[in-house]
């Protein structure tokens, strides 16, 4: 494929210090994921296993810290850093203030529902210094291994589940707005001070948002994927979503920036329906206005279904609407009601 004025040049990455990486990784009851996400970070080059791997932890009850202590055993370069303000903005900021080694000059952020492809760590070094990007991001394949979690995972990464972002499942490379956090140059991080830790939620868009108001630029490198397991049921979706919606809200309202179309729509689909549905107590008619969305994500569950030949697939509408509902939801409850704390999520 011809290279567009958009992307760099394909080359060899060049060689980075291990010494001078700390990689992160927030979590908070992550029993399930943390393990395998640690193996797979520690997959691929013996140089891995000698940079600095911490996981910052908001106060666990579950087996998480017991997981990460018997793992030390193995990785002698894993750490545990007691994350008190439990948000993940708060675990980086952490980790970058008061634990990062004197030689530290990149910062790589990890998700403890991610399985990460061989030698992820030191690719993702090696991008940020040839590009000389102040923030490197990845693309997200979601991978579920329940039913619902497969039914989640297949519509997200699609137009009527994330909006298109160009982090969910995208191919190409190039300067991008915004992404999914995978490394920052330390100096640029620091510089503009880190996360804001009043956001929960959005963190990362916010500090995209000062990156570029400060010069920094952001590249998204698509040929580092990650694998990521969606949540499981619609509660705690709708959690994730609501808080993403609040957050990007924050976001708004701190910095005036303007809501792209993929974010807009999810207000549009819900309050319409709302609104369709109260004022076909007085006109009928107007319920083929919920009535046009409900068969949209019905319409797209039997495809999903029939697409990867799984009755699993039938979730992919539910999943697809709580995201909008949740988010729409969170958003305007944030835009009417600003709050003026963070919490975890």
């Amino acid at each position: 494929m011809a290279e567009t004025e958009n992307q760099m040049p394909a080359r060899a990455r060049s060689e980075v210090d291990p010494a001078t990486i700390l990689a992160v990784i927030p979590a908070l009851n992550e029993a399930r994921h943390i393990e395998a996400c640690i193996r797979s970070l520690m997959t691929g080059s013996p140089e891995l296993r000698t940079v600095p791997l911490l996981v910052a932890d908001g106060g666990s009850a579950d087996d998480t810290v017991a997981i990460i202590e018997r793992l030390k055993g193995e990785f002698p370069n894993l750490g545990v850093i007691h994350n008190l303000k439990r948000l993940q903005s708060a675990a980086l900021n952490l980790a970058a203030t008061v634990h990062a080694p004197d030689a530290a000059r990149i910062l790589l952020r990890c998700d403890a529902h991610s399985i990460y492809p061989e030698n992820f760590i030191l690719d993702v070094a090696r991008s940020l210094s040839d590009t000389g990007a102040a923030s490197l991001v990845v693309p997200m394949d979601a991978e579920g291994e329940t039913c619902f979690e497969k039914g989640n995972a297949w519509i997200v990464d699609t137009p009527l589940g994330s909006g298109g972002a160009v982090h969910r499942g995208g191919n190409v490379s190039g300067w991008v707005d915004h992404g999914h956090h995978a490394g920052f140059d330390l100096a640029w991080f620091r510089r503009i001070g880190g996360y804001d830790e009043s956001f929960s939620h959005n963190e990362d868009a916010e500090y995209d948002v000062r990156l570029g108001k400060a010069g920094g630029r952001v590249y998204l490198d698509a040929s580092i994927r990650i694998r990521y397991t969606p949540r499981g049921d619609v509660a705690r979706l709708a959690k994730q979503y609501y808080g993403y919606g609040k957050g990007r809200a924050r976001n708004v309202l701190k910095h005036g920036s303007r809501l792209k179309m993929r974010q807009a729509l999810p207000i549009t689909m819900v309050a319409g329906s709302l609104a369709g549905l109260l004022a076909s107590l007085v006109y009928p008619p107007a319920v083929l206005i919920p009535l046009t969305y409900v068969t949209t994500l019905t319409l797209a569950s039997v495809y999903v279904a029939w697409k990867h030949k799984s009755a699993c697939g039938l979730y992919a509408g539910l999943a697809a609407g709580t995201m909008h509902t949740s988010w729409a939801v969170g958003f305007l409850r944030e835009a009417i009601f600003p709050s003026d704390t963070a919490i975890a999520r």
